[in-house]
């Protein structure tokens, strides 16, 4: 347990981080329109992740985390398909971007991850629950006394 409380503490941490290199990188991007739509878009989905991501901690049940970290991998997706565009639009040099790239991408990787496996115990354990009612119960039966 204090294993993942460690895991959660550092992602909550990295994903903060990002959040302000994100916000830091936005602040260099050049006075233009192309570069004002990206930088809000990004901003927006760049700081969502730490945002949502936290919010996972206070999950009331295993498919509300699912529910959460669903929209932390979304989140996190998103941010990346706007560092790609910033890259493929030339707003910003290679050797800026890349840094960002790579941490998105290590992040989309750990966040779908654990997405994954948490809705697959979730269908698991859904799968059991429904088992369990299709199995009658004595009580379910009438004895015939003839």
């Amino acid at each position: 347990m204090r294993l993942m409380f460690k895991e959660r503490e550092t992602l909550e941490r990295r994903s903060k981080q990002f959040a302000l290199r994100i916000m830091r990188m936005t602040r260099s991007l050049p006075n233009n329109p192309e570069a004002w739509v990206i930088s809000k878009q990004i901003l927006r989905s760049g700081t969502s992740v730490a945002a949502n991501y936290r919010a996972t901690a206070r999950a009331r049940s295993r498919a509300d985390f699912v529910s959460k970290m669903g929209i932390v991998v979304e989140e996190a997706d998103e941010t990346l398909f706007w560092l790609e565009m910033l890259s493929e639009a030339e707003l910003l040099p290679t050797h800026r971007l890349d840094p960002l790239m790579g941490e998105a991408k290590e992040m989309l990787a750990i966040f779908a991850s654990s997405y994954r496996t948490a809705r697959a115990a979730t269908r698991s354990t859904d799968h059991e629950i429904n088992r369990s009612e299709d199995v009658p119960r004595s009580s379910d039966h009438q004895i015939d006394k003839s």
